[in-house]
């Protein structure tokens, strides 16, 4: 009888260490899994951040424009539209010779919009703008169009990478544009801003010093 009572202890006491051991491998298993997940979880998070910051930067970068040159343009009548009996009307611009930056897509030229800011003289900052394909927002004028680096006429609105262009900005509109004071007019000694944005793109900064304003005189 005393040998069956030892016998008995013993496997009771095996069952328990069975049970205990199996109860640690299946919290192991639940602690694995849930590391596994919060891994798994975090990796898909930073992966989806990265792959969302890689766009972003290729857009940023590849989708601007690179500013070549700008120079003095015609300070008499840029847009050859005339005035009152076929005089000049006093409208001034500025040429910009540009490309699009490496890695970029075509680009339509609605969708590039350039902004002069300078001061007005008063202390006060004004700005004048309008896009590549010729229109002046808040007045009653048409701007010059984007033409080809020899000024030759494009076929369509399309700026391709590679392909290198130019737009007359008028800094300052007709006569009889409105408003008529919505103008940067080049002065000697002053500076003014330069920005062009590409729609779902970057933002390009460049200043202007004007040093001298005869027609031709680079500018940047």
């Amino acid at each position: 009888m005393r040998r069956e009572n030892i016998r008995t202890n013993e496997e009771e006491v095996s069952a328990s260490i069975g049970i205990g051991a199996m109860i640690v491998f299946i919290a192991l298993i639940l602690v694995a899994a849930v590391a596994s997940a919060v891994i798994i979880q975090t990796g898909e998070k930073l992966q989806q951040n990265a792959q969302q910051t890689g766009d972003d930067t290729r857009e940023e970068i590849g989708g601007k424009v690179t500013i070549i040159t700008v120079w003095v343009a015609d300070q008499s009548d840029c847009d050859a539209d005339g005035g009152a009996g076929g005089a000049p009307d006093d409208d001034k611009c500025v040429t910009l010779v540009f490309e699009l930056a490496a890695g970029s897509e075509p680009v339509d030229e609605t969708n590039v919009i350039w902004t002069i800011i300078c001061n007005d003289g008063a202390g006060n900052m004004v700005s004048i703008w309008g896009d590549f394909v010729g229109d002046t927002p808040g007045t009653d004028s048409v701007g010059t169009d984007t033409v080809n680096v020899d000024n030759s006429a494009k076929g369509d609105t399309t700026l391709s990478p590679g392909e290198v262009y130019m737009i007359d900005l008028k800094v300052e509109t007709d006569d009889t544009d409105t408003p008529s004071e919505s103008e940067c007019a080049p002065e000697i000694g002053e500076e003014h801003t330069l920005i062009i944005s590409v729609e779902g793109g970057g933002t390009t900064y460049e200043t202007m010093s004007y040093n001298s304003i005869t027609e031709g005189d680079t500018i940047v």
